[in-house]
């Protein structure tokens, strides 16, 4: 028997001994706190991809819009979490606020009532029309507002500032939002086939982006927020490495949590319900499966992960910079991390998030390297004069090293390296 345990997981324990190898030269050749520093990111994302595998994995829903529950995550977390602002609690901004919130919840309710208009009596045609009414009046009264609320809270205090409550509670409130965002976006999007739904999601995204980025009023735009709190002590005195060891046992207590949380869901009915509808949408449907609404559970279930994900990430960096998100980083590496690690397959996204950051973390100093030798023979040998711009290049051959890495899985390995495996029932 455990003959057979350790064939079936024979790959699995060869490819994170691999890892753990390659970890263990990074701590000796770059020192602990660099090493421990990529670690912790590392995990954040880990957590991102699990958010993302789930999504295209368990039930095949093609989300590019990554970087946008990432980006809302993290605002959520500041907002929860930052430092209180007297200046707006003294002003008339809390009012502004609030009565900004109640047009909101009636601007909900009367969406519903629009949307629920055909339990009533009301045709197709009626009903669209309601419902078309309903966002245009919801539009013009919070825009109307909004332009307001923002114009006298940016000049008498500058912006709304956090609530100071615990990181903890930040990093929950952060998978919420996320989480109803996702829902308002599956209740629109999740109809729409595969490539329609990809199209949706990227520019959701930008959205979020764009909004975070210029309202001053609500988190500073491109001031930035800094810094930062930790839910562990923060490196005081130059203590780096005890800090950031900290900080990287929360993330992976929470990351093995969530593994084994989603390893149960994936054996369980529910995990099987999900594969079905993946794998045959219509015979799920003809067994009586509501496609939809599994479908939105789903996806906001993942886009949690990914809330909760960029939250913990943008408190390690300590610093909120709604310019800094972009879909390089936040969405291309996490579909890489996914791909490289085996979609459908829980261990094999945190194998891929792990490995592809490290990728992407040291091409850039072992092609600095790479340059420095070029240079050095290259002027000694041939008398060639390098470009003035010669080391700033370095930086961008992370994206060319990613490519090759991801094209190489695809024609070798094009499950991934560590692929679903199929269950028997």
């Amino acid at each position: 028997m455990e003959g057979n345990l350790f064939d079936r997981n024979r790959r699995d324990l060869i490819l994170f001994a691999g890892l753990a190898l390659l970890v263990a030269v990074i701590f000796l050749t770059q020192g602990s706190v660099y090493s421990l520093r990529m670690l912790v990111e590392a995990g954040c994302y880990a957590m991102i991809a699990l958010g993302l595998t789930i999504q295209w994995g368990y039930a095949g829903l093609f989300n590019v819009g990554v970087m946008g529950f990432i980006a809302a995550g993290a605002a959520s977390s500041v907002l929860i979490t930052f430092p209180t602002n007297p200046d707006f609690w003294n002003s008339n901004g809390p009012q502004l606020v609030g009565i900004f919130l109640v047009k909101l919840a009636f601007s909900a309710a009367l969406l519903w009532l629009a949307n629920i208009s055909g339990r009533f009596g009301a045709g197709r045609r009626l009903r669209g029309l309601l419902i078309v009414i309903a966002i245009a009046v919801a539009y013009l009264v919070l825009s109307a507002h909004m332009t307001v609320m923002a114009e006298q809270i940016e000049a008498n205090s500058g912006w709304i500032g956090g609530l100071g409550l615990p990181v903890l509670v930040g990093w929950i409130v952060a998978g919420v939002v996320a989480g109803i965002i996702a829902w308002f976006v599956g209740k629109i999007c999740l109809g729409l086939r595969s490539d329609y739904l990809a199209i949706a999601t990227l520019g959701i995204a930008q959205i979020i982006k764009h909004f975070l980025k210029n309202a001053d009023w609500l988190t500073r735009g491109t001031l930035t927020v800094s810094p930062l709190p930790w839910p562990v002590e923060t490196p005081s005195g130059g203590e780096f490495i005890m800090a950031r060891a900290s900080y990287l046992s929360l993330v992976a207590i929470a990351v093995v949590i969530i593994y084994l949380l989603l390893e149960r869901a994936y054996n369980a009915p529910w995990g099987r319900m999900m594969r079905a509808i993946r794998d045959n949408e219509t015979a799920a449907e003809a067994m009586g499966k509501n496609v939809t609404s599994r479908r939105i559970e789903i996806f906001v279930l993942g886009s949690v992960l990914m809330g909760f994900g960029g939250a913990m990430l943008i408190h390690f960096a300590s610093i909120y910079d709604p310019s800094g998100f972009l879909d390089l980083n936040h969405t291309f590496l996490i579909w890489v991390m996914v791909i490289l690690g085996g979609s459908g397959n829980n261990r094999g996204a945190i194998f891929g998030a792990i490995f592809v950051y490290i990728v992407w973390v040291m091409s850039e100093p072992i092609t600095l390297a790479l340059f420095d030798v070029i240079r050095t023979y290259g002027v000694a040998w041939f008398d060639w004069e390098p470009p003035s711009d010669f080391n700033s290049r370095a930086l961008q051959m992370r994206v060319f090293v990613i490519g090759l890495t991801i094209t190489l899985v695809l024609r070798f390995a094009p499950r991934g390296l560590l692929p679903e495996r199929q269950a028997r029932h």
